[in-house]
């Protein structure tokens, strides 16, 4: 990109990022079933993880947004309503049901390039999808378990290996030929995709072609990123490739886009990205900073990019879960801590269920943060709100904060 002449600041940045991503709406508003189908339209999906030490990732991110959210409040938008479904964008994601059609771009790509099956080379994936749509055509949604092809891996501490038919279902999914109906203990369940998608997504009629998704997906990646590089906006769905989103861009800029500096955090060097032509009155338009503190799961899209992330907030984290731990600075599972518009900390925090005990194991505070009371009772009136969320009756948090380290 070229020189840019206008430099949004972090502040700006900053609250602008943060409004775009849910987080200057009164958490405490009232959470009906339309408002939770808008939060995740605003955000375009919710990313699925398995992960379950307080609740589920897909659970956390929309807690973090709503204290009155439940789990049950996504399986009935996605299981019963429709409204949602499930598929790949950077990983596995529930997405706005009326998005489906700008997948057909997926599918096909994926169909074309053989990354869907889980080996490229697998010689008998196509008869047993054969097989497998066959019994799901007659016995109805099924599960991979269902078709007992699987073996036990030695030394895979519980995974389980990828038989004939899990990669077969897989295909199917990945190709749009398959849907997931459904989880049970985050199982998928496959059903035929009429049975799953509503009738008037699966029209081809209406399919838009492939430049008119790639224009979709690009500015839609740039609506909720608010300024962004090409590989940012590409890594947003996970299916742009790069080269076709600096085609975009190039064709939009003066028409739609810009080119703007964005301000880094504490020293870091400033970015050029490519913004919409309004994005200075977009940010003069938030009137509202984030309030209160939260804990951030690991996988929320506010700190999905950790070069972002440390450019915005000079706040360096990452996931430490397949990290030997003799390798691990933190921990397993570390919770950031976002208190207003700057992170503070990061927290080691378990839901023991069987004790009916969250417990907050470790703190850690960023530089310049100290732990006054006004902290520790923000702190333990959200972890007494974690508790309640995934159903712990009390919380144990003074080691954690008698032993807090700072800087």
């Amino acid at each position: 990109m070229s020189s840019a002449s206008a430099t949004l600041s972090n502040r700006d940045a900053r609250r602008l990022l943060l409004h775009l991503q849910e987080f200057t709406t009164p958490r405490s508003r009232p959470l009906k079933e339309g408002e939770l189908y808008a939060i995740i339209r605003r955000l375009g999906y919710v990313q699925l993880d398995s992960i379950r030490v307080i609740e589920r990732a897909h659970h956390m991110i929309l807690f973090a947004r709503n204290r009155h959210y439940r789990p049950a409040d996504l399986a009935h938008l996605m299981e019963r309503k429709r409204l949602l479904f499930e598929h790949w964008t950077h990983d596995a994601s529930v997405i706005p049901m009326d998005f489906y059609p700008h997948w057909r771009y997926r599918f096909k790509r994926e169909h074309k390039s053989g990354r869907a099956a889980r080996t490229r080379a697998s010689k008998n994936v196509m008869a047993r999808a054969r097989h497998v749509l066959g019994r799901i055509k007659k016995e109805g949604a099924l599960r991979a378990r269902d078709f007992n092809d699987g073996k036990r891996a030695r030394g895979s501490d519980g995974w389980w290996e990828w038989g004939p038919s899990k990669e077969a279902l897989n295909y199917l999914w990945r190709t749009g030929k398959l849907a997931v109906s459904a989880r049970e203990s985050f199982q998928k369940r496959y059903d035929l995709i009429e049975r799953v998608i509503p009738p008037r997504y699966l029209d081809g009629m209406d399919a838009p072609d492939d430049a008119a998704t790639v224009a979709w997906k690009c500015a839609g990646a740039l609506e909720r990123l608010g300024f962004a590089s090409a590989r940012e906006i590409a890594d947003f769905w996970g299916s742009v490739p790069v080269p076709d989103v600096r085609a975009w861009i190039d064709k939009n800029l003066g028409s739609g886009l810009r080119e703007i500096t964005v301000a880094g955090a504490r020293g870091r060097k400033p970015r050029t990205l490519v913004a919409r032509e309004d994005v200075f009155e977009q940010a003069k338009a938030v009137d509202k900073t984030p309030s209160g503190l939260r804990l951030v799961s690991p996988f929320d899209p506010l700190i999905r990019n950790r070069e972002r992330t440390s450019h915005l907030f000079d706040f360096d984290y990452r996931i430490e879960v397949f990290v030997p731990q003799r390798l691990r600075r933190y921990g397993y599972y570390i919770f950031p801590i976002l208190e207003g518009s700057r992170f503070i900390g990061r927290a080691e925090v378990v839901a023991n269920r069987k004790e009916g005990v969250l417990r907050m194991e470790r703190l850690w505070l960023e530089p310049g943060v100290l732990l006054s009371e006004r902290l520790r009772g923000r702190l333990e009136a959200e972890l007494a709100r974690l508790a309640r969320f995934s159903e712990c009756g009390g919380i144990e948090c003074d080691g954690a904060l008698r032993n807090a380290t700072s800087g």
